[in-house]
């Protein structure tokens, strides 16, 4: 029997996500990558230049949920004590080797730790327990970790072999760019909004650490039969492009879809859902360019359903071109006619098939086009209804 839903929870991921990404200008693919991390208890890694807002983003997730709060910048020279908490001299008097973790890692409910590729050995094999069981192993001590989600960062994509674990566990990332020329005036205005004013504060939590659990549990009522066909085809698709996931981000992929969805507020996952595989498949910074294409290619999403209208669409404007010029006795007059029809059942199919609200008031504004122009071919030839 299935969990009872409570739709009021299920409303709360997308608001997050917006109270999230609004005071920053261009940064939605970052806030919404933050946001599938914390709804299925994975971990990201934000690649990119200095400046792109990448603790900002985490330091404001953290206070949208009112989680514990733990963020570093590692060097290749960072102590374990300096992440972890220094050991607790009074006890190891009395023969007791034990850590004061109060206010360091092993108690955060939410971490992002900065340029973490510099991390060096003995911080690594701690992260890499810590990330894949939620444990520290510390001497004779066993540390359990409540830590939900680590949001990472680093300028590079790690080519050591030492790290590949270590990223290969960061099973989300995403490739922050600079924000482009176009939003440089929204940029300003944001930056001083966020520095001189309380626009942005956080009064009061959009969700609890409690009500992620609950959206967790829920991952498991979303119907994901309809999309895992599909999910093969695109695996195939990728190695054959060279991009390889192993085992492990290919069995983790439907989780993340199952959040896309929840996001969404669905319970019944979608091809669109697919879309979250370009935070998974890549690995090199090529590569994100690579899959996204791939993706919109391939998947029936708002975006294709959109191109494909916007092209239609302009092809209409050539053809009303070409009736303005043309004479009544054009025999091409009645190509077009029969053209225009079968166009129109095109471009409310796709409206349909997209279920997408945008989607279909273009496609009803394209089929409205369409039938401007075939009145005007009517009238060109002397047909009147």
């Amino acid at each position: 029997m299935g969990a009872i839903v409570d739709n009021k929870v299920l409303e709360l991921p997308r608001k997050f996500l917006e109270a999230l990404w609004m005071p920053f200008v261009g940064r939605e693919e970052e806030a919404k990558v933050i946001t599938l991390a914390l709804l299925t208890k994975e971990h990201v890694v934000l690649i990119g230049e200095p400046g792109t807002a990448k603790s900002a983003l985490a330091r404001r997730a953290a206070d949208l949920l009112h989680a514990k709060f733990f963020m570093y910048l590692l060097t290749k020279y960072t102590e374990p004590a300096e992440l972890f908490g220094a050991l607790d001299i009074g006890a190891l008097k009395q023969g007791i080797y034990k850590r004061i973790t109060k206010d360091r890692l092993p108690e955060s409910e939410l971490a992002f730790l900065d340029e973490i590729f510099n991390a060096n050995s003995a911080i690594l094999n701690a992260l890499l327990s810590l990330l894949n069981e939620r444990v520290i192993y510390d001497g004779y001590n066993v540390i359990d970790v409540p830590l939900k989600t680590l949001i990472s960062a680093s300028n590079r994509v790690p080519d050591e072999p030492e790290l590949e674990a270590l990223y290969d566990r960061l099973l989300l990332r995403h490739y922050a760019r600079p924000v482009g020329e176009e939003m440089w005036r929204n940029l300003i205005d944001s930056a001083w909004d966020l520095e001189f004013s309380n626009k942005w504060k956080v009064s009061s939590p959009i969700m609890s650490v409690s009500d992620l659990e609950a959206i967790y549990s829920y991952l498991t009522e979303v119907d994901l039969s309809q999309v895992k066909n599909k999910l093969l085809k695109l695996y195939a698709m990728l190695e054959e492009k060279g991009i390889h996931l192993s085992d492990r981000r290919k069995g983790k992929v439907l989780k993340i879809v199952a959040a896309h969805a929840l996001l969404n507020a669905r319970l019944k996952a979608t091809e669109e859902d697919l879309i979250v595989l370009k935070y998974i498949a890549p690995r090199e910074i090529d590569d994100f360019e690579k899959v996204s294409a791939l993706l919109s290619e391939e998947l029936k999403t708002p975006i294709k359903y959109m191109r494909e209208l916007n092209e239609i669409y302009s092809n209409i404007k050539e053809a009303g071109k070409y009736v303005d010029a043309a004479n009544e006795s054009d025999p091409r007059l009645v190509d077009i006619i029969r053209s225009l029809k079968a166009t129109k059942d095109r471009v409310s199919a796709l409206g349909k098939e997209s279920g997408d609200e945008k989607v279909e008031e273009f496609s009803k504004e394209v089929n409205n086009e369409i039938d401007k122009l075939l009145d005007k071919v009517a009238r060109k030839l002397g047909i009147f209804s």
